[in-house]
């Protein structure tokens, strides 16, 4: 197909020159820092790439360039386009990532995918991830393998009837994916933004609509984020809803409505809190408690000996958002800690650098994570000391 090949409108060119420099977290896997010339560097390269339709290249370029802009400056390269015609300039490695990552994003687009910023971010990781499977022959064996243990190439993916593919966009959501495939009790604590509670119940309405399980248990400690909002009107329902709302966003993400709505009015999906689950026997469902740190000790461990056969349980949370009162342990912290190294059960943990939420989340989240740590040392520096005595 002849493509038209059409120069950069002035406008389209002074947003992609006014956008901000990408500022690096130092915590977050870089690939190559904004303030590397790259593209002047005398080992720099051209690297040309055409796709064949120019509306789906469009999508990929995504509105004024930004998803280029968003490569140059995570990657440290210059990207120009022409149509459906582009120009990397870059170290030859570097650009030859760049070069997998539209490639990888146009098939995307191409299968009928949104391309957003985020899935330009997880199209770099899972390159940067494929380059390290395939190193330069100088490289040690063991080096490649530290960075790359699962020696897979592509991350995982969940598929869903209403959204189709959707595909891991770090490596630690890939290890999140393959724990939930291959374990019947999974532990995924993390900050907020990492995708934990989005991506199991993504796993959850996979496994309903595959026929491995035939209900979905969705549950929530009912505790309030430091703030007492009192009695709550209606029925059970409606007093438990304002808690499990993120559960309910994700559900009608991975679901139509018409279906999460009957399968509510059927009981095929439960919404339930979790004090309402002692005595019950969870068989052949997909059960998910939510904010797990916000249980108690007892109740984390009457939730876990509901598990019954041909169930899979997913438990996620944040130990750093504990709203529980002042002397009673997380159940979410005791758990972990007791059952490591349990064989059947997984346990992943994310970090500040696996935020996917926004990237202000990810400064916001490492931020207090820093903070968090100066006060500890700082505490054990000043009971560490010489005594007064």
């Amino acid at each position: 197909m002849g493509a038209r090949v059409k120069e950069l409108p002035h406008k389209q060119q002074r947003l992609r020159q006014a956008l901000p420099p990408f500022s690096v977290d130092p915590t977050q896997p870089a690939f190559m820092t904004p303030d590397q010339p790259a593209a002047s560097s005398p080992d720099a390269v051209d690297v040309s790439l055409t796709f064949d339709n120019n509306r789906l290249a469009s999508l990929v370029f995504g509105l004024y360039d930004q998803n280029l802009a968003h490569i140059e400056r995570r990657l440290g390269l210059q990207v120009t386009a022409n149509g459906n015609h582009v120009v990397i300039k870059g170290p030859a490695s570097v650009a030859e990532q760049a070069k997998n990552v539209l490639e990888a994003l146009y098939e995307r687009v191409a299968s009928g995918v949104t391309i957003t910023t985020g899935e330009v971010d997880g199209a770099i990781e899972e390159s940067s991830l494929q380059g390290s499977l395939f190193p330069a022959a100088a490289e040690p064996v063991a080096e490649v393998r530290e960075r790359a243990p699962s020696g897979r190439a592509n991350f995982e993916h969940i598929s869903t009837r209403r959204r189709g593919n959707v595909k891991a966009r770090n490596a630690a959501q890939d290890a999140y994916l393959r724990a939930l495939r291959r374990h019947e009790l999974v532990f995924a604590e993390g900050p907020a933004g990492t995708g934990k509670t989005w991506l199991a119940v993504g796993h959850a309405v996979q496994l309903m609509e595959q026929g491995v399980v035939e209900k979905l248990i969705l549950s929530r400690p009912a505790v309030e984020a430091g703030e007492r909002l009192g009695f709550l009107p209606g029925d059970m329902k409606e007093k438990v809803d304002p808690y499990l709302r993120p559960i309910y966003d994700a559900l009608y993400d991975f679901m139509e409505a018409r279906h999460v709505e009957r399968g509510l009015s059927t009981g095929v999906i439960e919404i339930a809190p979790l004090a309402f689950m002692r005595g019950r026997t969870l068989a052949n469902a997909a059960v998910l408690l939510d904010e797990a740190q916000n249980a108690t000790s007892m109740q984390m461990k009457m939730f876990l000996t509901r598990l019954g056969e041909g169930s899979r349980m997913i438990i996620t949370g944040d130990p750093s958002q504990i709203d529980l009162p002042p002397g009673q342990k997380s159940g979410l912290v005791e758990a972990t800690r007791v059952l490591e190294g349990v064989e059947g059960i997984g346990h992943i943990r994310f970090r500040d650098v696996d935020v996917v939420r926004h990237p202000l989340v990810r400064r916001i989240v490492h931020a207090y994570d820093r903070e968090h740590t100066r006060v500890v040392e700082q505490t054990a520096a000043t009971r560490s000391g010489p005594s007064a005595w």
